[in-house]
C-alpha cells in the first residue's frame, strides 16, 4: 500500500488537472481512465485505511495469542476441574463418551486453526503467464484471475479471498478457507458441549458462591482450639470457621469462568459458522456477496436476474468445498483431520451452468 502523501499528491494533480481542463489547457500526464469518483474517494481516506490496516496487522499476533490462552485455560479447567468430577461420579459409558468425544474435538480444533493460521491462502502469480484474468489490481499492478481480490492488510491479492481474519492473523483464501470453517464449526461444537454438559455444575458453582458470600458477611467466630476443640464445648457468642476453603472457591469459580466463555464464544461464533455454512452453500464468499447483491440490484432495474456464475447446487458446493470425492471422504476429510488441497487451483473456475455436478457422489 503506498504511503498517504503519495495519494494526496495524487489526489492534487487530478484537481488541478480538472480545472485546466476547464481552461482549455492541454491534460498532462497524471490524467487516466481510472481517475474518477472512487479513485478520488480512496485518496482522501488512504491515510485512515492505512492506519486501520497497520493497526489490524500489528494486533494480529495478539489476537492469536488470546485465542491460545483463553482455549489453553478452558483446558485446564476440563482436566483438574471437571476430568475428576466425571470420573468419580459418572457412570462408565458416560465416562467414555465424554473422554472420546471430548478429545476428538479438540484434536479438530487444534488442526485447523493451526492449518488456517499457518497455510497461505493463495497469492496470485506475479510472473507473467497464460492464466486468464477478469481485471488488473490497481495496487500491484498485475491481472487478477476471477474471484482473486486485493488485501490491504497482507498487501498483496488473495486467490477466491473471503476476509482477513485478526484471530488467525491470516488471510482467508483458495488453500485455508475449508481450514477457517472447519475451525470455527467443531470450535463451536466444543464450546456447545461444555456449556449444556456443565450448565448444572454451573448452578451448583454459582449458588455455593452465594452462600459463601453470606457466611463471609456474618461475623466470623473465634476459631475454638485446645481442649475445647476436643469436648466440642463453644464459649456463648462464637460459632466455628465457616466450612469452605479457598481451593472450593476457585473450583466453583473456575467452573463459572468455563460456562460464561464458552457459552459466549458458542453464540457469536455460531452465528458467524451459521453466516458462512449458508454463504458456502451458495457458492459464494463474503466479498462476492456484496459484489452479487450489487449485481443483483443492477440487473433488476434492467429487468434481468442475476445467477452466480460459480453456484454449482447447495450440495455440489458443499463438495467442492470440502474436496469430498467419493462417499468415504465425508469421513475422512470431514470429520477426520485431512491436509488435501482444494478443488482447483484457483486461477480457473468452471462457470454454472457448464458443469452443473463436478463431484458425482
Amino acid at each position: 500500500m503506498r504511503w498517504c502523501p503519495n495519494s494526496v499528491l495524487h489526489l492534487l494533480r487530478s484537481v488541478r488537472l480538472r480545472s485546466c481542463t476547464r481552461r482549455g489547457r492541454t491534460r498532462s500526464l497524471y490524467f487516466n481512465s481510472l481517475t474518477d469518483s472512487d479513485v478520488v474517494f480512496d485518496s482522501i481516506f488512504e491515510p485512515v485505511f492505512w492506519t486501520v490496516d497497520y493497526v489490524t496487522r500489528w494486533f494480529g499476533v495478539v489476537f492469536v495469542c488470546l485465542v491460545v490462552i483463553l482455549t489453553s485455560s478452558i483446558l485446564v479447567i476440563a482436566y483438574v476441574v471437571l476430568l475428576p468430577l466425571i470420573l468419580s461420579t459418572y457412570s462408565p459409558a458416560w465416562i467414555a463418551w465424554h473422554v472420546c468425544y471430548g478429545h476428538w474435538n479438540l484434536i479438530m480444533i487444534a488442526f485447523h486453526y493451526y492449518k488456517a493460521a499457518k497455510t497461505s491462502p493463495g497469492y496470485s502469480p506475479t510472473e507473467k503467464n497464460d492464466t486468464p484474468f477478469v481485471s488488473v489490481c490497481k495496487k500491484c499492478i498485475i491481472p487478477k484471475p476471477a474471484r482473486t481480490h486485493h488485501c490491504g492488510i497482507c498487501n498483496r491479492c488473495i486467490l477466491k479471498m473471503d476476509h482477513h481474519c485478526p484471530w488467525l492473523n491470516n488471510c482467508v483464501g483458495h488453500l485455508n478457507h475449508r481450514y477457517f470453517f472447519s475451525f470455527c464449526l467443531f470450535m463451536t461444537l466444543g464450546c456447545v458441549y461444555c456449556s449444556i454438559s456443565g450448565r448444572n455444575l454451573f448452578l451448583e458453582a454459582y449458588n455455593a458462591l452465594e452462600r459463601y458470600k453470606h457466611l463471609d458477611v456474618e461475623k466470623p467466630g473465634v476459631p475454638v482450639t485446645g481442649m475445647g476443640l476436643l469436648i466440642g464445648i463453644l464459649p456463648p457468642g462464637q460459632t466455628p470457621a465457616p466450612p469452605y476453603t479457598f481451593k472450593d472457591k476457585m473450583i466453583h469459580k473456575s467452573i463459572i469462568y468455563m460456562w460464561v466463555l464458552t457459552s459466549t464464544v458458542g453464540v457469536a461464533l455460531g452465528a458467524l459458522t451459521i453466516w458462512h455454512a449458508v454463504l458456502i452453500s451458495r457458492g459464494e464468499t463474503s466479498i462476492e456477496r456484496h459484489i452479487n447483491s450489487k449485481e443483483t440490484k443492477r440487473m433488476a432495474k434492467w429487468g434481468k436476474e442475476y445467477k452466480n456464475p460459480f453456484n454449482y447446487g447447495k450440495l455440489n458446493n458443499w463438495k467442492v468445498f470440502f474436496g469430498v470425492e467419493k462417499k468415504s471422504h465425508w469421513v475422512t476429510r470431514v470429520l477426520l483431520p485431512s491436509g488435501h488441497a482444494p478443488h482447483g487451483d484457483g486461477l480457473k473456475w468452471d462457470v454454472f451452468p457448464v458443469k452443473k455436478d463436478l463431484i458425482p457422489v
